[in-house]
């Protein structure tokens, strides 16, 4: 192992101990790059990785709120913004009780190469609170999200911070602090934030964007291959936004979802997550707020299992949509024994670094979540230009552009691999690709 590169993971592990998630994207990253690293000698001179792994700017603040019982409330935000060496930070807000400083430093860290593989000029952050929307009025999650702008709208702005949606943040949530942005500041700034309302300027397929994207990004791999999505049977994780876009693209390509999950177990359906009723009915089981995939096996009668995830159905391929870190070893020897030849990671990072190793050592060919899911901050960004050219694309337009950009992220990440002499491994190939962009900014912008 390069010796800088070392160091550097040493110095993090020290520094931030208590902060594994950040350690384990950060190794992640630095070991893929290290052919890159030692090609360019410049780069420790410069100190640049030392400079890559250190958040430009970490905001932390409080958030006070009355609920509907007239009782005060307090929460914490954050917003990190790591690195904006090729454009305004961008990354997506998150409301969840697992939300803390250290799951929103890994996420922007990661969030930094995701961008920079959009070939956008967007830069990375991650921000939140550990609000918890789920069982809230509209009033309260209203009360909430003006505290959490009055302190965030000075750190934010078209040209400085555009944050977007996450898990727990939706167009409600997104229309709120808007509302809030729009009344502080005195402008409509539109470009302020993404995934907003389409009558205030947000931008058509961005609810779908992130899981269409993964699925753009398989056909891709498949055809590698020269395989198709047609006939193949797909496992997935989650229910929300992600895994809709993602079932839903799957079900035009004719392949088929057969399992479902919750943080209440999973659902098996061998007939499929269809397209008509139980296709809509995921988007039914996210609004309701009970975050219950029990539901849809109550409603269409199929076989629903309590506590567990959905890796140990055999499937074609394997795609977690939901969380961080939701594939340990336990699951991923479930996966490698199913004889399935792929794993699409879709949510951010959702695989422990020993498990995603043992997955690649299996066989499993591995598609990256910082490629895969890169479809919605790209959708995100062409709400961005949508909103500075004071014009709106069509559904079918930005998914063109859409499919187009994941098209080149994939073909970036696989060139990226060859040139290193990796092969065809698309892990490194991301964090490669990725990484030349952000670096070769930061080096021609100097020391700063």
């Amino acid at each position: 192992m390069n010796a800088y590169i070392q160091r550097i993971i040493d110095q993090v592990k020290k520094r931030d101990a208590s902060e594994p998630e950040f350690i384990q994207t950060v190794e992640e990253v630095l070991y893929s790059i290290a052919p890159m690293v030692e090609k360019h000698p410049e780069y420790e001179k410069a100190g640049l990785l030392e400079r890559l792994v250190e958040p430009e700017r970490c905001i932390s603040f409080k958030v006070s709120w009355v609920d509907d019982n007239g009782k005060v409330q307090v929460n914490r935000g954050y917003r990190v913004q790591f690195n904006g060496a090729i454009g305004p930070y961008k990354g997506g807000i998150r409301f969840h009780p697992s939300v803390n400083w250290a799951i929103m430093k890994f996420l922007g860290f990661e969030q930094t190469f995701k961008d920079a593989l959009s070939g956008l000029p967007i830069g990375g952050a991650k921000g939140g609170s550990d609000f918890d929307p789920r069982g809230k009025s509209d009033a309260e999650v209203m009360r909430f999200c003006q505290s959490f702008m009055t302190e965030l709208y000075r750190h934010i702005g078209p040209d400085v911070d555009v944050p977007a949606g996450d898990l727990g943040c939706g167009g409600r949530e997104i229309g709120y602090m808007y509302g809030q942005y729009r009344r502080i500041k005195g402008a409509f700034e539109n470009g302020a934030f993404t995934g907003k309302g389409i009558p205030f300027g947000g931008s058509l397929a961005r609810t779908e964007a992130t899981g269409y994207g993964a699925v753009y990004y398989a056909q891709e791999v498949f055809k590698h291959f020269g395989e198709e999505v047609k006939g193949k049977k797909f496992v997935i994780s989650g229910f929300g936004n992600v895994a809709w876009g993602v079932v839903q693209k799957i079900n035009q390509l004719g392949g088929k979802v057969i399992a479902i999950s919750g943080p209440d177990g999973y659902i098996y359906d061998p007939d499929g997550v269809n397209k008509g009723e139980k296709e809509d009915y995921m988007l039914v089981m996210r609004a309701s707020g009970r975050d219950k995939v029990k539901d849809y096996a109550d409603k269409f009668g199929v076989k629903f299992v309590a506590g567990k995830k959905p890796w140990e159905v055999k499937a074609d391929v394997y795609m977690p949509c939901a969380t961080q870190n939701e594939i340990n070893m336990d699951e991923a020897k479930k996966i490698t024994s199913s004889g399935a030849k792929y794993y699409i990671e879709v949510a951010n990072m959702p695989t422990t670094n020993d498990a995603l190793k043992f997955i690649q050592d299996s066989g499993m060919l591995v598609a990256p979540s910082k490629a895969v899911n890169a479809g919605g901050v790209s959708t995100s960004a062409l709400e961005m230009s949508q909103n500075s050219m004071r014009y709106s694309w069509t559904f079918e337009e930005v998914d063109a552009k859409l499919h187009e950009i994941m098209k080149n992220i994939y073909s970036n990440s696989v060139a990226a691999a060859e040139e290193a002499g990796l092969g065809y491994n698309l892990v490194a190939g991301a964090n490669l690709a990725g990484f030349k962009k952000v670096a070769d900014a930061m080096m021609a912008q100097g020391i700063i």
